[in-house]
């Protein structure tokens, strides 16, 4: 099988569990070396690396908070040194604090602001440490949300405001740049199995969500994970500035 990104350099941000975890996987089956970074969860991290090693591939776990944006330049700098470049910026970490209403007077503010810090400003740290080094012709793609212009249910104001923020962010750079040919793309998958819906949804999604599908189902992680293996690859540099919608049609 041909490995459309073989000597290619990946950072992908929360990268220990779920979604991240299976595009760290996915980006090595397609041969680029892999630094994914983490808050706590050292030994999901360090299987992650053991796995994506087991690929064929170089691979590293960075400790490092999204929330401190202070530390988007050393984790910058730690790929660097590790892999001596960086071609492709997965902007994955982000966290879901939802099921209150804006005048609910219990209100959890500091989970809420926490959930800014991480999803927004941690993100355009990361961002800009990574664009002084990223390589001409590099890729950054944003893991957004259907919610960033979709509210389908109340108790969800501060995410989906997060996932918005996100992809208006995501054009100004694509715009900043341009010129060196580094394509930046907003990918929104709707619904997913990971822990962020568990704890959302529950166990199982209800039929009342599914009803809302066109294509009734949630998406997989494979299929996430692959488009931004397209996005990150050769046949994805002239995609830049725009949100791509991966949600099996909820919203239409």
């Amino acid at each position: 099988m041909h490995k459309t990104l073989a000597g290619k350099v990946a950072l992908v941000t929360g990268g220990s569990r779920g979604l991240g975890a299976a595009i760290a996987q996915a980006l090595a089956e397609q041969g680029a070396d892999v630094a994914i970074s983490y808050v706590a969860s050292a030994g999901k991290a360090e299987a992650v690396v053991e796995q994506l090693k087991a690929k064929g591939v170089r691979a590293v776990a960075i400790r490092s908070d999204q929330a401190d944006l202070s530390a988007a330049r050393p984790l910058v700098e730690e790929v660097i040194a590790h892999f001596g470049k960086l071609d492709i910026l997965i902007n994955n970490a982000a966290i879901a604090v939802q099921g209150q209403t804006v005048d609910d007077p219990n209100l959890d503010t500091v989970n809420l602001d926490r959930q800014w810090q991480v999803n927004v400003l941690g993100a355009v740290a990361t961002t800009r440490a990574a664009s002084r080094v990223l390589t001409d012709g590099g890729r950054i793609i944003f893991i957004g949300s259907l919610m960033g212009g979709r509210v389908p249910f109340s108790g969800a104001a501060d995410y989906s405001g997060t996932k918005a923020a996100i992809a208006g962010y995501a054009k100004g750079v694509a715009r900043d740049l341009g010129p060196r040919n580094i394509a930046v793309s907003v990918l929104q998958p709707g619904i997913m199995p990971t822990d962020m819906m568990t704890g959302v949804l529950g166990d199982e999604v209800p039929d009342a969500v599914l009803d809302m599908h066109p294509i009734r189902r949630i998406a997989t992680l494979e299929e996430v994970s692959a488009t931004v293996c397209f996005l990150a690859g050769p046949n994805g540099g002239y995609i830049t500035g725009g949100a791509i919608d991966m949600a099996g049609g909820l919203g239409i």
